[in-house]
């Protein structure tokens, strides 16, 4: 079994629906209204639904795509009722999906993995980046895997120690040289430790300013050379954390980190937070690189590998009753405590 196995389990579907409602309502109350008294899907009918998915940060590019897509299909079918919109929508978007490399898996690492396999993690101040790698690290700790995190963004206040305290909370080793040091260092020695201790896999984190392109490209790879010094090849993947509830900030951040280093894959954070999830959607397409993990809510375990059919089966769904968000905020707080 994989790090995850059994991700998708009742209690993982019901943390998806609800970390999804905010958009989930904002769409499909949109969409009702549009083919309301419709019997056909027509111009009318698309020039709204082009409009409801632009509203939800799909991004112009990708809701073009979309919509032609459901043009062909009409065009083809030569006759699709309204009441059919969201079933063909659905399937439209999880092939889109598909062909930007998003798989639908258990297992967050490769079945080919040699050890340790090195995350190196990348992103911004306040998307949830050290949060991210702690949730990440505990996942694979329960899994039976040895982890070590290595604490590579050393010029923010207090970073060492926010990543100390997932280190300890998760149960993983932990390679620091303090603040004010070359994370390049940091790296090398994590990766020193991990193949050393024997390690299955080491995550380093990095400074999350988002300096001048030229900047941040010299710094991401001064890392990666150093860390593929001591294990050609590594890292073997760049993960980047990108906040949901920053709409289309998030695609210009991911811009930037695409050029700076070749980014692998992506996590996107406090979806719960946010109507306009269908970011995940437009960053997935234009950038061409697969989703990995999704944030669905505060607790450790709402962390969620990334499942593109049951992100869209969830997303254009009739909205569900959820409980009050006083409770849902409850909840969050008493997971936070644990």
């Amino acid at each position: 079994m994989g790090f995850f196995k059994k991700f998708f389990t009742k209690e993982k579907q019901e943390d998806l629906d609800k970390g999804l409602e905010k958009t989930k309502s904002n769409i499909f109350s949109k969409i009702s209204r549009a083919v309301a008294g419709k019997s056909t899907v027509d111009d009318e009918v698309l020039d709204e639904l082009e409009h409801i998915l632009i509203s939800s940060d799909v991004g112009l590019d990708t809701t073009i795509k979309i919509i032609e897509r459901i043009e062909a299909r009409v065009a083809r079918d030569k006759y699709v009722g309204a009441n059919e919109l969201n079933s063909i929508l659905k399937d439209e978007i999880v092939q889109l999906l598909a062909e930007n490399n998003t798989a639908d898996h258990d297992d967050y690492l490769p079945a080919d993995h040699g050890k340790p396999h090195v995350i190196l993690v990348v992103g911004v101040n306040g998307v949830g980046k050290t949060t991210t790698i702690g949730k990440i690290s505990n996942a694979i700790r329960k899994s039976g895997k040895t982890v070590v995190l290595g604490a590579g963004d050393t010029y923010r206040a207090a970073a060492v120690d926010q990543l100390k305290i997932w280190a300890d909370k998760a149960d993983t080793h932990f390679v620091s040289k303090g603040m004010n040091t070359d994370p390049a260092a940091v790296a090398y020695e994590t990766t020193q430790y991990a193949i050393n201790n024997g390690i299955d896999v080491a995550i380093i984190d990095t400074a999350g300013r988002l300096h001048t392109k030229i900047g941040l490209m010299r710094e991401l790879t001064k890392i990666r050379n150093s860390v593929d010094k001591k294990l050609p090849g590594a890292p073997h993947e760049v993960l980047l954390v990108l906040d949901a509830t920053t709409g289309q900030n998030a695609i210009e951040q991911a811009t930037a980190f695409s050029e700076a280093t070749n980014v692998t894959s992506l996590a996107l954070t406090k979806l719960d937070g946010t109507a306009k999830g269908g970011v995940a959607i437009g960053i997935s397409d234009q950038f061409k690189i697969p989703i990995r993990f999704i944030g669905v809510g505060e607790g450790i375990d709402q962390l969620q590998i990334f499942n593109k059919t049951a992100f869209v089966e969830s997303l254009f769904s009739q909205e569900t009753k959820v409980k009050e968000k006083s409770d849902y905020e409850i909840e969050s707080i008493k997971d936070l405590k644990k």
